[in-house]
């Protein structure tokens, strides 16, 4: 539709809309100049995981050491690296849901089965202790958590995140901790790193995170895992037979973000969390939509459960991927069908986009949904 010159607002993309802070691409520019464009060790320069430990340790209270970081290429190879070093054919992988698409692909890819544990808007998507300890079988092997969350922007407590810790405790098992959003929260919340709730967390726990959304660099393809350095050996190990290193250049980018000027990271924050107001405010406005409260992350997961079953158009509309498609053909808004993320009945917004763009697509939803039948 862009390609014919129709004017679609898109509200898909999982990805910051800023560029690139200037002095991370001064730094890839100065790292080409200096010659870094050869192989780098498989597991990511040294100054890398020096400067990705050093700033967990910073943030979470948490000492983190270099060996036990692996740098990957995006937070997604992060992933895979974890799931095909520790499950076997047929380990269960507990993945709440609403879940990010990708997340049961990569478990199935290393031979586990996903367990998809549905949790409800009610609950503002979050997992309850007791569901855990009911799911958990002989052959569950860890717990999948994303917090803030993609697609919901929900964000854990400490106490909530607790809680969870104590079943994973008593029923001896791992965990791999999505924290990629854990610099995009609202409200004066603070984004809390699953291990350090409980002693012997950290002996168990994978913590996944990047650079691509704090620090709006999607395309440069930098992340990493956190985890029990045998681990980490492992998928050193893993990586170095599969891609070999992340993009070198990359990486010298990643170190300076990590290394340099951060103000970015807040006016960045800023700007998402201006935007989540106006998101909120807007599709609360509009008739028979729910959503969670949005704590972090840029996105917002609506319910449209109560606008399935009508028509629009005279096009009956009986699923999340139906009304996705009628919205982007009456009005030329481009969302996201919840059953992408294991929640029929609902979908997904960015707010990744600049607030004229949001108060042109809410508008447009809501003349979107008064043509309903």
């Amino acid at each position: 539709m862009k390609a014919e010159g129709i004017d679609v607002i898109d509200l898909s993309v999982g990805e910051p809309d800023f560029p690139t802070p200037a002095h991370i691409c001064a730094a890839a520019e100065a790292a080409i100049r200096a010659g870094h464009t050869k192989y780098t060790p498989a597991a990511g320069i040294p100054a890398l995981r020096k400067a990705v430990a050093a700033d967990a340790s910073r943030r979470t209270g948490r000492e983190v050491t270099a060996a036990e970081v692996i740098v990957s290429n995006g937070a997604k190879h992060s992933l895979h690296n974890v799931f095909t070093a520790l499950l076997n054919d047929g380990d269960e992988v507990i993945v709440p849901t609403p879940y990010w698409v990708s997340y049961a692909e990569l478990v199935k890819l290393a031979g586990g089965t996903p367990v998809l544990l549905e949790t409800r808007l009610e609950d503002d998507f979050k997992l309850r202790p007791e569901a855990l300890a009911a799911a958990v079988t002989p052959a569950t092997r860890m717990l999948l958590l994303c917090s803030p969350s993609n697609p919901t922007g929900v964000v854990y407590s400490a106490e909530e995140l607790a809680a969870l810790a104590d079943v994973v405790l008593e029923k001896n098992l791992a965990v791999v901790s999505d924290e990629i959003y854990d610099q995009l929260v609202f409200d004066g919340r603070q984004s809390v790193s699953f291990p350090t709730l409980r002693p012997g967390l950290a002996e168990r726990t994978i913590v996944v995170a990047g650079v691509s959304k704090t620090y709006s660099m999607t395309g440069w393809r930098i992340g990493w895992t956190i985890s029990p350095v045998p681990l980490a050996k492992a998928m050193g190990s893993l990586q170095s037979q599969e891609t070999s290193n992340p993009s070198s250049i990359s990486q010298y980018a990643a170190l300076a973000a990590l290394e340099g000027p951060q103000e970015c990271v807040a006016e960045m924050c800023q700007a998402f969390q201006k935007r989540r107001d106006l998101v909120a405010a807007g599709l609360r406005a509009l008739p028979g939509i729910r959503i969670p409260e949005i704590g972090g992350a840029f996105y917002a997961f609506f319910d449209i459960s109560s606008h399935l079953g009508t028509s629009y158009g005279g096009k009956p509309i009986t699923t999340s991927v139906e009304w996705c498609e009628a919205l982007l053909e009456a009005e030329q808004v481009a969302t996201v069908a919840g059953s992408a993320f294991g929640a029929e009945g609902h979908v997904r917004m960015s707010f990744a986009a600049s607030e004229a763009k949001l108060t042109d697509g809410l508008a447009r939803i809501g003349r979107f949904l008064s043509t309903a039948e």
